[in-house]
């Protein structure tokens, strides 16, 4: 009996040996487990950062739309003791236009990658599949930015020009007695700059995505 119970002390031993040793052992190939949860954590992070710049451009780009569509008003103007009847509205100005045709492109432009993106996060696959993929988001945000950028600017010109009016003539500041329809040139030109921002970034996403991949 006593040299039974000797040998089951001995063979607890060994198996609680044997189990430390096995714990040591499994527990080395867990490093990559989680370094590749933190990885796979980053990654998603990254696609909701996507989805939410997609977001938020279609959001900059339809308000950009709808201010410069509603900036109509009509007022009285006073030159030189006459008083004049003035009406405004954003079709009148041709840079006005090219703000409207501009911002309605990203708009369904954003709405497009808005879908893509969202449907992609939804069923877990990679944002961005292929370099070639990549590099067709990249020129498209490059496209719509620079074009962002040009009628943003095309359009402050002329919104500068009513705010001041024209030098060595009686033209007065037009902003004064239309002050609605300058405030929503002023909000559209705002957030068409803001668009071109976030398609800048979403470009400079894509850029990054090339670089290591």
């Amino acid at each position: 009996m006593l040299g039974g119970r000797k040998t089951t002390a001995c063979d607890e031993e060994v198996a609680e040996s044997k189990a430390v040793e096995n714990g040591t052992t499994a527990s080395v190939p867990q490093a990559p487990n989680s370094s590749s949860s933190q990885l796979g954590a980053l990654l998603c992070k990254a696609d909701v950062a996507h989805v939410c710049l997609r977001l938020l451009c279609m959001a900059s780009s339809v308000t950009a739309l709808s201010s410069m569509l509603t900036a109509r008003q009509a007022s009285i103007v006073t030159i030189y003791g006459f008083h004049l009847p003035v009406y405004s509205k954003w079709s009148f100005a041709q840079s006005f236009v090219y703000v409207v045709g501009v911002t309605a492109a990203v708009t369904v432009y954003s709405l497009l990658q808005l879908l893509i993106s969202g449907s992609k996060l939804v069923r877990k696959s990679p944002m961005i599949p292929s370099r070639n993929h990549a590099w067709v988001s990249f020129a498209g945000d490059q496209v719509f930015a620079y074009a962002l950028m040009s009628a943003g600017s095309a359009a402050s010109g002329v919104s500068n020009l009513n705010r001041t009016g024209i030098r060595h003539t009686p033209l007065p500041n037009f902003c004064k007695p239309l002050n609605i329809f300058c405030d929503h040139i002023a909000i559209s030109i705002a957030f068409t700059f803001l668009s071109c921002l976030l398609l800048a970034t979403s470009a400079v996403q894509s850029v990054i995505w090339l670089s290591n991949n």
